[in-house]
């Protein structure tokens, strides 16, 4: 590493850690409808929104709540199916490209409604114009919404005290579009068109090469979706390469802030939990668990990919690191960065090809997926993902300790124990059961490139991505067939569903219980011994879930790697 990698890293930690306590206080007064700076602009927005719709914002849920989440995404999936499919008959189309096929279809919509934006299509090929912004761009802003507004009801129900109402889903999916994720989409659009994203409605730009060919230059409203997709922690790339086209992500500077944008509001999310709950020691324990996790997950990914590979020894080659696969503009420490930023966050974005790092590189994406998306996680997504893990480390602790669990003096019991212990089935069975049934089948298990440890890594890392709602991929692995494109869309459902309906009723549970006074004899949450506690029963679910589907895969590679094979 050189001085210009480690400026990179000071720096991204700078512009996610700074802001966040800021950031946090401002989403905590906009999802309860206190004023902010941004009230005089949007509250008439807002107001105008809500009288359109029918909707009584005074008015609250219980497990009606459920309900509208549910429906709004069925309207969602509907919408985006019917759209894809009959693209070839919508405007701005000016490729003229046609309507995808029902499975791809159903993919996708499922993907972006769930906020996976897992890809098994390449953007600029197969999707117009109008796909782009009003399908994709659309449930770019609404499936994080979704995730913002399931955090908001389970901070509610810690704090709420014999409350059968946890707020309502209309009003709380508006707030966060309005307040929380259009008005930094719109700043961070502006900078990258600075820096030289395209955003225009033109036609392909047809040009000739040196060589005397013809090739077709890209264009169309990137800018715009490339802000959300990173803030909203959607991933979903406007060309087929992701952020490692050089129209999505063009300078260093642009990966800079690309990078950055997608934990800026998972951190500020973190600080908004302590103000909700009244209590900012919580947010400062769950941001060190998440530091913890990251750091070592950086620290193993940079490590792994700037060792030489052992197959060149001997070579007179000098060799700082295997570079096939790296955004080479940018260096080794730029791809790795990149790599364990997006998974830990539920975002999929890349700007190198994961398939190509090495078996241990690859692996420190594929384990935060492993986890659940919560190491900051996806927008409202991963904080839930991340109290869940703090009950269960609650729960644990009560065990031992002889006494009810109990956290933010809300008891624990059965039901929500039972719900717990539903949540933390989701991963195992979306990965390592839907991943069983693709290898043990023919047909599905010839989409494997790989006959080696890599290809299990392959077929492993796909259901990972799905099921933790991530979205990116190994490149070497062909999902793009029915099968695969209707069992990860079952993952994805899983994945996502799996956790918001055991979240919610979990709230719901909480929210009607008192709240008992915290005295000397309470159980701290907040101290470097819970701390501790969690980071360390996050890594024995994971290790103990996943450590033999690893060790089949990029651990068996990595120590093939090593014989110079």
């Amino acid at each position: 590493m050189n001085a210009n990698d480690y400026w990179l890293i000071a720096a991204f930690f700078i512009l996610v850690l700074a802001p966040a306590p800021w950031l946090g206080r401002y989403l905590y007064r906009a999802m309860e409808g206190e004023r902010t700076w941004l009230t005089p602009v949007f509250r008439p927005i807002e107001q105008l929104c809500y009288r359109a719709a029918g909707i009584d914002r005074d008015r609250e849920q219980s497990w009606t709540y459920s309900l509208a989440l549910l429906g709004l995404t069925l309207a969602s999936l509907l919408g985006l199916i019917a759209t894809l499919m009959l693209q070839g008959q919508l405007p701005l189309n000016p490729q003229r490209l046609p309507g995808l096929e029902w499975p791809l279809a159903l993919n996708t919509a499922v993907s972006f409604v769930t906020n996976t934006n897992w890809q098994a299509y390449s953007g600029e090929a197969q999707l117009s114009y109008f796909s782009q912004m009003l399908g994709l761009g659309v449930q770019n802003f609404l499936s994080p919404a979704v995730g913002l507004a399931v955090l908001v009801v389970l901070c509610r129900a810690l704090f709420r005290r014999n409350a059968g109402e946890v707020g309502n889903f209309w009003v709380d999916v508006t707030r966060a579009v309005l307040y929380g994720l259009l008005p930094f989409s719109v700043i961070l659009a502006l900078l990258l068109v600075w820096q030289g994203v395209p955003q225009s409605l033109a036609d392909y730009v047809q040009v000739v090469t040196l060589q005397g060919g013809e090739q077709s230059i890209p264009l169309g409203p990137a800018a715009s979706q490339i802000a959300i997709k990173q803030l909203g922690t959607n991933g979903g790339g406007f060309f087929g390469v992701n952020s490692a086209h050089p129209f999505e992500n063009p300078t260093a500077w642009s990966n800079l802030l690309e990078v950055a944008s997608i934990l800026l509001l998972p951190a500020a999310l973190i600080f908004m939990f302590g103000h909700y709950v009244r209590d900012l020691r919580q947010s400062r324990a769950i941001l060190a668990c998440m530091l913890v996790l990251f750091t070592l997950g950086l620290g193993t990914s940079l490590f792994a990919e700037h060792q030489a590979n052992p197959a060149f020894v001997g070579i007179a080659v000098e060799q700082t690191g295997p570079l096939e696969g790296k955004e080479s503009r940018l260096g080794i420490a730029a791809s790795a960065l990149w790599a364990t930023v997006t998974s830990a966050a539920s975002n999929g974005s890349v700007n190198a090809m994961h398939d190509s790092f090495s078996p241990l590189g690859g692996m420190v994406p594929m384990f935060n997926m492993m986890l659940g998306e919560i190491v900051f996680g996806g927008v409202g997504a991963g904080l839930y993902g991340m109290l869940l893990f703090v009950l269960v480390t609650v729960f644990l602790a009560g065990l031992m300790i002889g006494r009810t669990p109990e956290y933010l003096g809300k008891k624990l019991e059965a039901r929500e124990v039972r719900l717990l212990v539903a949540s933390l089935l989701v991963m195992p069975v979306g990965v390592l059961v839907l991943a069983a049934l693709g290898v043990s089948l023919p047909g599905p298990a010839a989409s494997i490139s790989n006959p080696g440890p890599h290809g299990l890594s392959q077929i492993l890392y796909a259901y990972t991505s799905g099921t933790g709602n991530n979205g990116s991929a190994f490149a070497g692995f062909g999902a793009g067939t029915t099968y695969h494109n209707l069992m990860i869309a079952l993952a994805m459902l899983l994945g996502r569903f799996g956790f918001i309906l055991p979240v919610l009723a979990i709230a719901g549970s909480l929210a009607a219980k008192n709240r008992a006074p915290l005295d000397a004899n309470s159980f701290p949450t907040h101290g470097p011994l819970f701390v501790t506690l969690l980071t360390l029963v996050i890594l024995l679910v994971g290790g103990l879930t996943f450590l033999p589907a690893l060790a089949l895969g990029p651990l068996a590679e990595h120590f093939v790697l090593l014989q110079g094979f």
